[in-house]
C-alpha cells in the first residue's frame, strides 16, 4: 500500500472517531489509542488517574502489537486491567516509524467497524 493511501485511511478514521464520538477535533494517535485501551479494559469510569491514563496508552500499543507476536497476553489482574509481556522488540526505531506502524495497525484494528475504510 501507498504511504498516501495509509494517510488516507488514518485521516478517514480520524474523521469517523471524530463524528462518532462527537469531538470538536480530529483525535491525534495518543487519542485513539485512549479509546482502544478503554476498549481493551472493558470497563468505563467518568475519570482516570494520570498513572491509569498512562496504562491504558499502554494496554492498546501491546494490544496493537501482539497481533504481530510483540506481545502476549497474560491475563487479567486482581483490578481486571490486562497484563501483556514482551516477547520480541520492535524492529522500527525511530518516531516517525513507530508512529506510522501504530497508525497502521489503528486502522487495522477499527477496519471490522468502519464499512468504508
Amino acid at each position: 500500500m501507498e504511504v498516501w493511501e495509509k494517510d488516507f485511511e488514518w485521516q478517514h478514521l480520524r474523521r469517523w472517531v471524530k463524528k462518532k464520538f462527537n469531538k470538536k477535533g480530529l483525535p491525534d494517535v495518543n487519542g485513539v489509542l485512549f479509546l482502544i485501551g478503554i476498549q481493551e479494559l472493558g470497563k468505563i469510569q467518568e475519570n482516570f488517574t494520570k498513572e491509569e491514563k498512562q496504562d491504558l496508552l499502554h494496554i492498546a500499543v501491546c494490544k496493537l502489537l501482539s497481533e504481530d507476536g510483540h506481545y502476549k497476553f497474560l491475563g487479567r489482574d486482581e483490578d481486571g486491567w490486562p497484563r501483556w509481556e514482551l516477547i520480541k522488540p520492535i524492529e522500527k526505531t525511530g518516531v516517525k516509524d513507530q508512529e506510522a506502524l501504530l497508525k497502521e495497525k489503528i486502522v487495522a484494528y477499527f477496519r471490522p467497524y468502519i464499512t468504508d475504510i
